[in-house]
């Protein structure tokens, strides 16, 4: 089930190839150097854009290569970019606001940070921990597809990593999401179940 998931990282990753060989993306920071990482967030930067939400690559951004690893950043980033965007599927900020959502890349020391942050419903402080279990959504289920595997692999990606994720409130309304990876992140194995 996590493999849909992984095909649209995939895709997304690969539109976002296409479109960097043929424009300029200067919404990216050049300081996130991965190619693929880059790719990955335009491509993600289209889609959202598609329904109706701005996703923005904060200025201070600061990822390297990840040579022979990025696949575990791709399935990270992605779900919790697809997260944050669904979030504010049907959402309507506070007036005057566009839905949106902002990611931070950050290397320092020994320790990897992707923090992605939406201005949509939030998450309440006692289903901070639930979101991560596999099976659990707040979204409605119509029977067709699977709900609650995106942040259950993001949680279990993480972990297997000795990393750490959390969800707390946005200022102003919405959720932030921070992983913490220890150093660069060390594999680049994709997770399937």
């Amino acid at each position: 089930m996590s493999r849909r998931h992984e095909r649209r990282n995939i895709l997304h990753t690969l539109v976002g190839l296409l479109e960097l060989a043929t424009h300029d993306w200067e919404d990216i920071p050049p300081e996130v150097e991965d190619p693929l990482v880059r790719a990955l967030l335009v491509g993600k930067v289209m889609t959202a854009e598609a329904q109706g939400v701005r996703l923005s690559v904060s200025g201070c951004s600061r990822l390297g290569r990840q040579p022979g690893s990025s696949a575990g950043l791709i399935t990270i980033l992605g779900n919790l970019i697809d997260n944050a965007v669904d979030a504010l599927a049907g959402h309507r900020p506070a007036a005057g606001d566009e839905p949106r959502v902002e990611v931070r890349l950050h290397e320092r020391e020994s320790v990897t940070e992707l923090r992605v942050s939406d201005n949509g419903p939030g998450v309440p402080p006692e289903r901070r921990q639930w979101i991560f279990i596999e099976g659990a959504s707040t979204k409605r289920h119509t029977g067709a597809g699977h709900l609650g595997l995106g942040l259950a692999l993001v949680g279990r990606l993480a972990h297997e990593r000795d990393g750490t994720v959390s969800v707390s409130g946005r200022a102003g309304g919405g959720a932030v999401f921070t992983v913490r990876l220890p150093g660069k992140v060390s594999s680049g194995e994709r997770y399937t179940s």
